[in-house]
C-alpha cells in the first residue's frame, strides 16, 4: 500500500515536472516571437496555452484524490498542500508567456520593441527560460542547493528590469508613450514568472524541511 502511494506521489511530481518544462518551452517561444515578430510562432503560444491550463486542472484533481483517499500526514501532507499552489504557480507562469504572445499578435505586423530594448529582452527571455528549466530540474529532483540558486538567478532578471526602465526614463526615449506602456507591461511579465519560479523553488524547500527559505 506503502509502495502504490510512493507511487502516486512520484507521478505526481512528475506531471508539475512536465508542467515546468511545458510553461520554459512557451516562455522560450514566447520571446522568440517577440523579437521576431513572428506571428505564427505567437499563435502556437496562445493555443497551447489551454493546455497548460488542463495540466493544472489534473494536477489539482491529483491532489485533491491524494487527501481524500490516503489522509497524507508531515512530509507527504506537505507535498500535496504544496503542490497543489505549485500548480497555480505554474499555471500563472503559463499566463505571462500568453501576455507575451498575445502582445506580439496585437501589434503585428508591426514589431513591438524599439532597437534600444531588444537585448534587454533577448536576456530576459533567456533568464526566464533558465530559471523555468532549473525550477523543474528542483521540483523533479527535490535538491535543495539548487533550489536555493534560484533565489540568486532571479537577481539577474531584477537587474534587467531595473535597466529596462532606466532606458525608457531617459530624456533621449523617442518612442512615446504607446511602445513605452508595452515595454513596461512586457517587463513586467517577464520579472513575474522569475517571482513564480522562485516561489516553485521555496515551496519545494519547504516540501523538505518543513521551513520556507528565510524562516527562523
Amino acid at each position: 500500500m506503502r509502495e502504490a502511494y510512493q507511487e502516486q506521489l512520484d507521478h505526481f511530481a512528475n506531471h508539475l515536472g512536465d508542467m515546468c518544462a511545458a510553461v520554459s518551452e512557451a516562455v522560450q517561444r514566447a520571446t522568440a516571437a517577440l523579437l521576431d515578430a513572428d506571428l505564427s510562432l505567437a499563435e502556437q503560444v496562445i493555443d497551447e496555452d489551454a493546455r497548460i491550463g488542463e495540466a493544472r486542472k489534473a494536477a489539482e484533481e491529483q491532489a485533491f484524490a491524494l487527501l481524500a483517499l490516503q489522509s497524507p500526514v508531515a512530509t507527504d501532507l506537505r507535498v500535496v498542500v504544496s503542490a497543489i499552489h505549485a500548480a497555480e504557480d505554474l499555471e500563472r507562469m503559463g499566463k505571462l508567456a500568453l501576455h507575451v504572445a498575445k502582445t506580439t499578435r496585437r501589434r503585428h505586423p508591426q514589431p513591438v520593441l524599439p532597437e534600444q530594448v531588444r537585448e534587454d529582452f533577448s536576456e530576459m527571455g533567456r533568464v526566464a527560460h533558465e530559471l523555468g528549466k532549473k525550477a523543474e530540474r528542483v521540483i523533479r529532483t527535490r535538491d535543495l542547493e539548487l533550489a536555493m540558486e534560484l533565489e540568486q538567478d532571479d537577481d539577474e532578471m531584477d537587474e534587467l528590469h531595473r535597466h529596462l526602465f532606466a532606458v525608457m526614463m531617459s530624456p533621449d526615449w523617442p518612442h512615446g508613450v504607446a511602445p513605452a506602456v508595452d515595454i513596461t507591461l512586457l517587463g513586467r511579465f517577464y520579472e513575474r514568472f522569475a517571482d513564480h519560479a522562485v516561489a516553485l523553488a521555496r515551496r519545494v524547500v519547504f516540501i523538505v524541511t518543513g521551513k520556507m527559505p528565510g524562516d527562523d
